[in-house]
């Protein structure tokens, strides 16, 4: 058990890296990667919300990503006081893609109401099967 909680520590730290390597990343950006790693692997308690969520991870330049912002804006209306729909981009939010383990844009991360990971979805996501989904979790139109 603790080879395997070392393994996936060495990992999630190397992922990181590589992002931000690639990205063209400072050191003190670095620094801040291997941190959010290190706390995302301590197994933090689930904050409490009182509506489930949906976080889409993704690029104001990605394409499939621009094609998911009206939905996702939709939503954000039609769900307005039933779930919470959040856009965060990972190019101006690097902490957030560690955070998430996001290795693909856009990624759908949907949350129930004690904050913890229910489903998570990779590339375009339309608007049907996203109601679907907070269906499943008790939210209806």
């Amino acid at each position: 058990m603790i080879i395997m909680k070392k393994a996936l520590f060495a990992g999630a730290i190397i992922t990181g890296l590589i992002l931000l390597v690639f990205s063209g990343a400072s050191a003190t950006d670095k620094k801040a990667a291997t941190t959010a790693s290190t706390d995302s692997l301590k197994g933090a308690p689930a904050k409490l919300t009182a509506l489930p969520k949906l976080i889409d991870l993704g690029s104001k330049s990605c394409i499939p990503c621009k094609k998911m912002a009206p939905i996702l804006e939709e939503m954000k209306t039609k769900y307005k006081g039933k779930a919470e729909v959040v856009f965060i981009d990972t190019k101006e939010d690097r902490d957030s893609a560690l955070k998430y383990k996001i290795t693909l844009i856009p990624t759908q991360i949907f949350f129930d109401t004690t904050g913890t990971e229910v489903y998570r979805h990779i590339g375009f996501f339309p608007a049907d099967s996203i109601m679907a989904h907070f269906k499943t979790l008790g939210v209806e139109l």
